[in-house]
């Protein structure tokens, strides 16, 4: 990719006043007064959150040696940088490199902040992986890292893993789980279809249609979704306590069940693993279970990208640099610091290979996860997918009405905005 903003009508100048100039701007090269001229050392300017300082920090050495750069790190919160690239970008004041969520990527090669890139041309990505960071058949990023909801158990209630949901409704019949006229044994965060996707997805639901890139087709009030509904209303109804349709309140719930011993096992994510190593639960970690009709769980996979201003200085360079971040070695070195599973296959491989329990299940879940749509009209779907759970949940809807009023307000809203 080749940057065209340097225009002809500098030609009249020195070579010595375009490197001052080139200095003045964002960081684009040093320039030294040193015997004979001086010489120049390209920077390359890398955004990051705070916890990605000291990694950054750490492997850059080898990629300034090799390209005669110096890589410059600013500490900014990655949504931050994110919604600031779009002004900050064309006024010379943003970064070469930053992170992005994957549902961000495509927003910001749409909206022409983002730079069009390649994906190196080896197997360190998965289908899936690549899928994260492409709109239009376009490639705007490069995979980081990634996450997806997993099942947590109580090792000190039920021995193994369950396998399938029929396990899990099993745990519901269980008289040991039983408060009052409800019963404990399994719980999920069924209000929010992040949480729920993965069982509406399973039984033939989605988002939008063409892989989650046409928004003029949403699925979910097609017979599939509507099936995953009924039975995600079917626990709300006749299993769960009250409490686990309040959308506000039901996470707090939830921890504090399955915290205090009176539930076996739930669905979240690998960010609870702290606070439930913190209460002291004996816990174990594994894919989510199979559904009744034999499939996957389908969760959504997300996780974060490199991904290059369309406003870098030196757009080659940039991707070279996330290539280098993204190879076999630093994605292993990103693990080892941060305790976040890369994207790289290769590095997978060897978690899945570790005796790192929650690595290994985000990785397992993962490869049989989808993207969650990453085109900005996803931005309309959560509030009516709230909705349509809590109305069938709570029964003020069929699951079908809940679906289909879902999907009139979510299709009224990206016919307004888009």
């Amino acid at each position: 990719m080749k940057s065209n903003w340097k225009k002809a009508g500098f030609i009249g100048l020195s070579a010595v006043s375009l490197m001052a100039l080139a200095a003045c701007g964002n960081g684009g090269t040093d320039s030294s007064d040193a015997a004979g001229g001086g010489s120049d050392t390209t920077v390359l300017d890398i955004s990051v959150g705070p916890d990605y300082i000291n990694y950054i920090n750490e492997v850059k050495g080898a990629f300034e040696e090799e390209h005669g750069v110096e890589v410059k790190v600013t500490e900014k919160d990655m949504f931050e940088q994110m919604d600031a690239l779009s002004l900050d970008g064309p006024a010379g004041l943003g970064p070469d490199v930053t992170m992005s969520p994957f549902d961000r990527v495509g927003q910001g090669g749409a909206q022409g902040y983002l730079a069009e890139i390649e994906l190196p041309d080896d197997d360190r990505y998965s289908e899936i992986n690549q899928r994260q960071v492409v709109v239009d058949d376009k490639v705007y990023g490069q995979a980081a890292t990634v996450e997806t909801l997993v099942l947590f158990y109580n090792q000190d209630l039920i021995s193994e893993a369950p396998e399938t949901f029929a396990d899990l409704e099993t745990l519901s019949q269980d008289a040991a789980y039983d408060e009052g006229d409800y019963n404990l044994g399994f719980l999920a965060k069924w209000t929010d279809l992040y949480f729920t996707y993965g069982l509406l997805a399973g039984y033939g639901g989605y988002i939008f249609g063409e892989d989650g890139t046409n928004p003029q087709d949403v699925g979910l009030n097609n017979a599939g979704a509507v099936e995953g509904i009924a039975y995600a209303t079917e626990w709300f109804q006749n299993v769960w306590p009250a409490g686990m349709l309040d959308v506000t309140a039901n996470n707090d719930l939830i921890t504090d069940y399955f915290t205090s011993g009176k539930t076996a096992a739930v669905i979240s994510g690998p960010w609870d693993a702290n606070a439930y190593q913190e209460a002291g639960v004996n816990f174990g970690v594994a894919k989510i279970p199979t559904l009744k009709n034999g499939n996957e769980y389908t969760s959504f996979g997300g996780g974060k990208a490199w991904v290059v201003s369309n406003f870098a200085k030196d757009k080659e360079l940039a991707q070279e640099f996330i290539t280098y971040l993204t190879s076999e070695e630093n994605q292993d070195k990103l693990y080892e610091m941060r305790s976040e599973v890369p994207a790289n296959s290769a590095s997978q491989d060897k978690i899945l290979a570790s005796d790192d329990e929650v690595s290994k299940a985000v990785v397992e879940q993962y490869l049989v996860s989808e993207p969650m749509p990453n085109i900005p009209e996803m931005a309309e779907v959560w509030a009516g997918g709230q909705n349509m759970l809590f109305d069938a949940g709570s029964g003020n809807m069929t699951p079908q009405e809940a679906a289909d009023n879902a999907v009139a307000t979510i299709e009224e809203s990206i016919e307004q905005k888009y």
